[in-house]
């Protein structure tokens, strides 16, 4: 039977006296694949702060079966990082290996050598001294994937993987996660896109006031999506893959073409 790695009790997250999740159980066990969507504001933000030690929870319990918080391996949005200075895929990589080294000290011969295998599990070892910002938006989030393995860390958290990827680069980023959490690690996908998590994610949870958790045939269905965003919506499975369609309010007219979520 796999650990638990974090376990949420009736949790209450928010800042000051706004409350953003209330109620909350979760329970991240080693080996999961969870995908956590949401609309716009629902707390997926939140949840990842949380998850992160980042967020202390306003009521209830969070919990580290193991007896500490599991080392997550995070991976932010391509928007949020800085550009400015000329790094080399190498120096971004080896940037995650600098809480496991110890304040001040410099990378080893280990360290460097560690982060060139990480850099050969994402496809990326013969760009290492390539500068960054020079790199097309799939090979950005591949370097930052092995930044985050550069830490050893138990949980992959990626925060929105896909942002402004072509269908191509989407699909590459999303296979390489597949194999990485084939590979053992726990993966948990925080995304605004449906069909992301109804493809790729065997375990879904829909964030709106509170948390909805489930195998994915479960949670994502045409009832509970259709209530959560207001307005009809389909999950339907074309050749083996689901597609998520929802068709506009009556009141911005057109006659309820569908269109991809």
């Amino acid at each position: 039977m796999n650990a638990t790695l974090v376990e949420f009790r009736g949790v209450r997250l928010g800042y000051g006296r706004h409350t953003v999740l209330s109620d909350l159980d979760l329970c991240l066990v080693r080996g999961d694949y969870l995908g956590l969507v949401g609309p716009n504001g629902a707390g997926k933000t939140t949840l990842l702060r949380a998850l992160l030690g980042n967020l202390r929870a306003l009521r209830g319990e969070i919990l580290y079966p193991g007896g500490q918080r599991p080392r997550f391996g995070y991976v932010p949005q391509r928007e949020g990082v800085d550009e400015a200075f000329p790094f080399s895929v190498e120096d971004v990589t080896l940037m995650g290996r600098y809480p496991r080294m110890g304040l001040g000290r410099r990378p080893t011969r280990s360290d460097r050598d560690f982060a060139l295998h990480c850099l050969e599990r994402v496809g990326m070892a013969e760009h290492r001294h390539r500068s960054l910002r020079d790199l097309s938006g799939g090979q950005k989030q591949r370097v930052l994937m092995a930044r985050a393995l550069a830490g050893e860390p138990e949980v992959l958290l990626l925060d929105e993987p896909t942002t402004g990827m072509d269908l191509a680069s989407e699909e590459d980023t999303l296979h390489l996660i597949g194999d990485l959490h084939e590979q053992g690690m726990t993966v948990v996908m925080v995304t605004h896109l449906l069909y992301l998590v109804a493809n790729h994610a065997p375990t879904v949870g829909i964030l709106n006031r509170g948390l909805t958790l489930g195998p994915v045939g479960q949670v994502l269905n045409d009832e509970r999506l259709s209530a959560l965003y207001g307005r009809p919506v389909k999950v339907l499975e074309v050749e083996g893959r689901r597609i998520v369609t929802g068709c506009p309010p009556k009141s911005a007219g057109g006659g309820g073409e569908a269109t991809a979520c």
